[in-house]
């Protein structure tokens, strides 16, 4: 079974969100325009798209795995999430984490790979990332005088567990 979400495109080369292969969780997004992101500089990447979300969904925006491993452009507020009643336009924050000394070089654009510094050009069409739909629960904060007692505590946080398996 699948949950519906009516979408509105809202500029003529907008492209719905679609999965790239059978079992994947997130679908892809795609630019409307062409964009240069300097290095340093955040911008907004637009899609063209608005949804109805149902209550009781979200959608998550989350980097495509391979823009992060062969750029570095990054969505900093990576999963961002678009709550039900939210009408407007899907956006994507993007952010050029190359250092400023490197605005001098070619532009790059989302198929060169190595990692490469320096500003990036986004093409209209490009997928630039991804979106999960994920059902969540409502939650009430009920106030108390200790947290203890109440389920089990683990103990430790902020790396208590380590970083080896044994």
């Amino acid at each position: 079974m699948s949950t519906e979400i009516f979408v509105e495109k809202i500029h003529e080369d907008a492209v719905l969100p679609f999965y790239a292969h059978e079992g994947d969780a997130g679908m892809d997004l795609c630019s409307i325009d062409d964009y240069r992101i300097a290095p340093g500089e955040t911008i907004l990447v637009h899609t063209g798209l608005k949804f109805a979300i149902p209550v009781g969904y979200e959608v998550q925006i989350r980097p495509r795995s391979g823009i992060s491993l062969k750029t570095p452009l990054r969505i900093p507020n990576a999963p961002g999430t678009i709550d039900s009643g939210y009408r407007g336009e899907i956006c994507v924050i993007m952010e050029n984490t190359s250092p400023e000394n490197y605005s001098d070089v070619p532009e790059l654009t989302l198929n060169d790979k190595g990692n490469q510094k320096g500003p990036y050009v986004i093409h209209k069409g490009d997928r630039i990332a991804q979106m999960v739909v994920a059902k969540y629960e409502k939650t009430s904060f009920v106030a108390t005088d200790s947290v203890e007692g109440i389920g089990q505590d683990r103990e430790g946080g902020f790396g208590s567990s380590g970083v080896s398996k044994n």
